[in-house]
């Protein structure tokens, strides 16, 4: 082992690993090997998105697995991501987190029935490592509309960040924010907030193969899913007494062997997350199929969209066809089921929409360079978008016709739409973060619906008589048909 200095200090991170847990069986072993060679010189964070519900083993184990590969890996300190806030409720957080030996470290948190940070995160956190006395501050994303309905307050975290400089700065003598929060924010905090020395960020999967330096602060993140684990050096300066950072990269998580008691754990909590997903929910006396190529309707995006507008109690529901992964087969339901088919952690939302961005809408949907588009963020798990379902419309259209004049006419519940009127839509939380059909961005009225997932929608619906009967019925008319 290499000795270890008193003046210099080395961090390892990582960030937006969303559960892929083979690459977490290799980023144990390396943490292994670079505690070998800087003992207790080193320090090991994680910046947030940790935790993802598209897969099997934390969907079924809420969150417990991650938790475990926390704790085996050995992390110092972490903070958490919107993975994490938003997907889970604080009585799931407060499960899962009660099992973690690490803080959890997060400055611009609060529940709204205390005031106060939840019992199992810390505001701020004093870690001595190296010879240095390191002050740890935490921040994820902000999104205050949804937050609220889960009963927490997400504060502006530039503010709650430059509050926690202030106050920390004089007592250490190093300080690195752990920062949820995007490219974007870590570089404006870096030149508006004097006195941090290091970013470590994620959110928006970036990644810094060399740090980035703004005025006296270091900005670095590690990409996304366990690709890379970041690195970071300090040492302090002879001349100055002060630490500097004198070394920075993120080393490439290559396939190896990978860390025999992470894989042992993880075995374990995918037989329990199996024996969980393996609980059947419903039966059903019919396939619903799925357009493969998700450019035309079928029954069971057609299901979806009536699941939606159920749940969110609209006129009409908008949903895109590229949620699901496959058709709905005949027979025994379970959960795991329907996770494979929609993994998403989106939730349902109702707003109010104009019928000409309706109609706009509609008419994008029927161009193959939309429904066949990639796009990623904001909970989607899916692999392209996928055209636009509908419940309660009926829509004739001449497919021959130029884009965006296609549209014949367009109904709601036989009532021709008028592009002047405004609607009660139901659609997905993504699209008004303008992530997919960007003209629903534009609805007024949002109203969120936590923490219901659009899987849990179609557990109901398949409870309610002749659904299934009901999405085979055609919404899109072809002219002539």
């Amino acid at each position: 082992m290499e000795d270890s200095e008193q003046d210099t200090l080395h961090i390892a991170y990582t960030n937006d690993i969303h559960s892929h847990f083979s690459a977490m069986e290799r980023i144990a072993e390396m943490v292994e090997q670079l505690r070998a060679q800087y003992g207790s010189s080193l320090l090991l964070l994680d910046i947030g998105d940790h935790m993802d519900r598209a897969a099997v083993e934390t969907e079924g184990t809420l969150g417990q697995a991650n938790v475990d590969m926390l704790n085996l890996t050995g992390y110092d300190a972490i903070t958490i991501g919107n993975n994490e806030g938003l997907t889970f409720t604080l009585e799931m957080l407060q499960q899962a987190y009660s099992g973690l030996i690490c803080p959890v470290v997060c400055g611009n948190f609060r529940e709204y029935a205390t005031g106060e940070p939840p019992s199992w995160m810390n505001e701020r956190l004093i870690i001595e490592r190296g010879g240095m006395r390191i002050g740890l501050i935490g921040a994820t994303a902000a999104y205050p509309l949804l937050y609220n309905l889960l009963g927490i307050e997400a504060m502006d975290p530039i503010a709650a960040i430059a509050a926690e400089v202030r106050q920390m700065r004089s007592e250490v003598d190093l300080i690195i924010v752990m920062s949820h929060l995007g490219l974007q924010v870590d570089e404006e905090m870096a030149a508006r907030i004097p006195g941090i020395d290091l970013i470590l960020g994620g959110h928006t999967h970036h990644l810094l193969e060399v740090p980035l330096v703004i005025g006296d602060t270091t900005i670095s993140a590690a990409g996304k899913y366990g690709q890379y684990l970041g690195l970071i050096t300090i040492t302090r300066s002879k001349a100055t007494g002060k630490p500097v950072v004198t070394a920075g990269r993120c080393i490439p998580v290559d396939e190896g062997a990978g860390s025999e008691a992470i894989r042992q754990a993880l075995e374990i909590h995918r037989a329990a997350a199996d024996e969980r997903m393996n609980t059947e929910i419903a039966y059903t006396d019919r396939k619903l199929e799925l357009d493969e190529k998700y450019e035309s309707e079928s029954p069971f995006a057609n299901f979806l969209a009536q699941a939606v507008r159920r749940h969110t109690d609209t006129e009409i529901s908008l949903v895109n066809s590229g949620q699901l992964l496959g058709e709905l087969p005949q027979g025994e339901i379970t959960w795991g089921m329907l996770h494979q088919l929609c993994p998403s952690p989106i939730n349902p939302c109702r707003l109010l929409l104009t019928g000409e961005d309706i109609l706009y809408t509609l008419e994008q949907s029927l161009l193959p360079e939309w429904t066949g588009r990639a796009i990623t963020g904001f909970g989607f798990r899916g692999k392209v978008l996928g055209g636009i379902c509908v419940d309660g419309m009926e829509i004739i259209y001449d497919p021959s016709r130029e884009p965006y004049q296609r549209i014949i006419q367009a109904s709601i519940q036989g009532v021709p739409l008028r592009q002047e009127q405004t609607y009660a839509v139901g659609t997905l939380s993504m699209f008004t973060f303008g992530n997919g059909y960007e003209r629903i961005k534009t609805g007024k009225d949002i109203v969120y619906m936590l923490p219901d997932f659009l899987r849990d929608l179609l557990r109901h619906e398949l409870q309610v008589p002749g659904a299934l009967e009901q999405c085979r019925l055609n919404r899109w008319i072809p002219l002539g048909k």
